[in-house]
C-alpha cells in the first residue's frame, strides 16, 4: 500500500482521548511536518476502552470548531467514518494517524484500544494507518508523560514506513517508550505480546449510600517479556512497530477442524 508524494497527502487524524486531549496537540504536530492538509476528527469525551465500537442507538452530532477541526458525540470508529463519508468534501484522506494515547497500546490492549479501532477503520476504508501512543509509569514514581519522545521520533519513522509501504489488509501500531527523546535506544519490528493475566485489577468501592461500584485497572507487577514483543521493546526504551493483520482467522486450527469435521462423526 503506497501514498501519494508528500505535497499531496491528505492526513485524516483522530484518537479516543478526546479534542481536547494533550496527545491530540502531540499528534497534530507530528501531522504537520508531514502535509499541510491535515484534518482532525475527533470525539467530544474520552472513549479510551471503546474498542471498534459503533454508536448505533442515540444520535451522532458533528460539532465543528473550525474549518478542519471537529468534535464528534460518539466513538474512534464513529469519527473515522462520519469523516470519511460526510465531513471531508472531495478527495479521501491518503493517511490515517490515530492518538498519540496516553499510556501504551500493548499485547491484549490492542483488543479494547479505541486509539486502534481508528486506525483498524481506516485500514477498513483501505487507507493506510497508523496507531501512536505514549507509554508511561513504567519506571517506578514517574508518572510524567515524555510527549516530546512522540513528537521527536515520529516523522521520521512515518516517513520511512510509508516510503516502505504495507498490504492493506494490516494497520501499523507504534508504541514510543517511557523516556526522554534522547534516551531512545532504536526502533525495533515487534510481535503482539501477552500480560501475565495477574496484572488485572478490580479496585471495589463502596458509594456514600453503601452501593459498590468499582474501577478496572492494571498492576504493574514486574515480570520479563519475551524478545521480540512489544511489551519487551518498552523495557528496551525501543520504539515497538506492529503490524497488525484484520484477518483474525487462525488457519492451522481451520485445517485441524475441516479435516476433523469432514470426516463422519465417530459411530455411538
Amino acid at each position: 500500500m503506497r501514498v501519494p508524494a508528500m505535497r499531496d497527502l491528505r492526513i485524516l487524524v483522530s484518537n479516543d482521548d478526546g479534542i481536547h486531549a494533550p496527545g491530540l496537540k502531540a499528534l497534530e504536530a507530528i501531522a504537520r511536518t508531514l502535509s499541510k492538509d491535515v484534518w482532525i476528527v475527533c470525539p467530544d469525551t474520552e472513549q479510551s476502552g471503546a474498542s471498534h465500537s459503533l454508536t448505533l442507538s442515540d444520535a451522532l452530532r458533528i460539532r465543528p470548531i473550525s474549518s478542519r477541526r471537529f468534535a464528534v458525540s460518539g466513538t474512534p470508529t464513529d469519527c473515522v467514518m462520519l469523516a470519511m463519508n460526510t465531513i471531508i468534501k472531495g478527495r479521501r484522506p491518503d493517511l490515517v494517524l490515530s492518538g498519540v494515547n496516553r499510556g501504551g497500546n500493548l499485547a491484549e490492549d490492542v483488543t479494547y484500544s479505541g486509539t486502534i479501532a481508528a486506525a483498524m477503520e481506516g485500514t477498513l476504508l483501505n487507507v493506510p494507518s497508523i496507531a501512536l501512543s505514549q507509554c508511561y509509569g513504567w519506571v517506578a514514581g514517574k508518572r510524567q508523560v515524555h510527549w516530546d519522545t512522540a513528537t521527536r521520533h515520529a516523522p521520521a519513522l512515518i516517513n520511512r514506513l510509508l516510503d516502505t509501504g504495507w498490504p492493506r489488509d494490516c494497520l501499523i501500531n507504534v508504541n514510543f517508550p517511557d523516556c526522554r527523546p534522547d534516551d531512545v535506544a532504536g526502533v525495533e519490528v515487534t510481535v503482539q505480546g501477552r500480560r501475565d493475566v495477574n496484572d488485572l485489577l478490580i479496585d471495589a468501592r463502596t458509594d456514600a449510600r453503601g452501593n459498590p461500584y468499582y474501577w478496572l485497572g492494571f498492576r504493574h507487577t514486574p515480570f520479563t517479556p519475551p524478545e521480540g514483543t512489544d511489551l519487551a521493546a518498552m523495557r528496551a526504551n525501543r520504539i515497538s512497530v506492529t503490524p497488525l493483520h484484520l484477518d483474525l482467522t487462525h488457519f492451522e486450527t481451520r485445517k485441524t477442524l475441516a479435516a476433523a469435521l469432514a470426516a463422519p462423526p465417530p459411530a455411538s
